[in-house]
């Protein structure tokens, strides 16, 4: 006799007279750690007893074999260790995701992602979902495969996992630490729904396949931050002429002083503050500075150099919320 049964199932086969044999599947959820879709689990029971002679003799019952079901579960997680960073207008910005079949049957998926999710601050718009082709994952433009729905499905086997990439555009109105939510779901494409629930022959192995506890679908979200930032550059100067004034006649000494300042939440990076020699005047040597330290004209190990008639001072990156002040000299010819 050969029986097969879900996980939810119960079955009795009876061996004779006085012989049963009892097999209950229990209904706690199954993992992929456990037993193979398709696999047969065999058992034969033996009774032993002597006759009416006194000879031992032994009888055994037919054999019960019954065929694992396949189990429907898939899990969904984020792995991005922190929120995206993004910028106002910013296209094909990734969210990094890890779909893990956790049935114990090879399985296809169906994906889907939405960036309107509420609770946030906007609604990016998703422009793509991609397959992790090399399994780095890392985002590699023309080597992932993008996902098109119903054709190239991620098939994972039991344990199985792949790395999936949600690709948004950012709108260009949004604000300085504006946070956006985005998802991505799975199904599995055999059946989803209430667990429990069986799809008579569509199992892995030739079996039923059984929705499993995650519903045989699976969600998780991820969220983009704007970190923008602008510089705001202002110049000032002081006259001090050689009779202890401040008038500018020939002689007379300007220090101009230039400011930067970085707002925002992100940083600005390659920062240069560069200013030309105004004509009629001559650069005072080694009169730079930068946050009141001197500054030598060459070009060497500090910030600030000297050359073709104009300071230039490299503040490389600077975070939002800081200020930079450069300050020169030059005389009135």
């Amino acid at each position: 006799m050969s029986v097969r049964v879900s996980q939810f199932a119960r079955v009795t086969a009876l061996t004779g007279s006085a012989v049963s044999a009892m097999i209950l599947l229990a209904a706690s959820p199954a993992y992929a750690a456990g037993t193979a879709a398709g696999t047969t689990i065999s058992n034969t029971a033996t009774a032993t007893y002597n006759d009416p002679s006194g000879a031992p003799q032994t009888a055994n019952s037919n054999t019960v074999d019954i065929k694992v079901d396949e189990l429907l579960d898939v899990v969904v997680d984020a792995t991005d260790p922190a929120d995206v960073i993004v910028l106002p207008g910013g296209t094909n910005q990734v969210l990094t995701f890890k779909i893990t079949n956790t049935g114990n049957g090879s399985e296809a998926f169906a994906l889907s992602s939405t960036g309107t999710i509420g609770g946030d601050n906007f609604d990016p718009t998703t422009t793509s979902i991609v397959i992790d082709t090399n399994n780095n994952g890392v985002y590699d433009p023309g080597i992932d495969t993008v996902y098109t729905p119903g054709s190239n499905d991620p098939v994972l086997a039991a344990d199985q996992s792949v790395n999936i990439f949600v690709l948004s555009t950012i709108p260009t109105g949004v604000n300085d630490t504006d946070r956006a939510l985005a998802s991505l779901t799975a199904v599995a494409k055999t059946g989803s729904g209430t667990p429990g629930t069986s799809v008579a022959g569509a199992g892995d192995g030739g079996g039923d396949a059984v929705i499993g506890s995650t519903g045989g679908d699976g969600t998780d979200q991820a969220a983009y931050k704007v970190s923008s930032a602008t510089v705001t550059l202002s110049k000032s100067a002081i006259i001090a002429d050689p009779f202890g004034g401040t008038e500018p006649v020939p002689g007379s000494t300007i220090t101009y002083t230039l400011t930067a300042t970085v707002s925002g939440s992100g940083s600005m990076s390659n920062v240069v503050i560069g200013d030309a020699v105004p004509a009629q005047t001559t650069y005072v040597a080694s009169s730079m500075t930068l946050q009141g330290g001197a500054l030598t004209d060459a070009a060497d190990t500090d910030q600030g150099s000297f050359a073709s008639n104009a300071v230039s001072v490299a503040l490389g990156t600077v975070a939002g919320g800081t200020t930079r002040t450069v300050t020169f000299k030059v005389k009135i010819n």
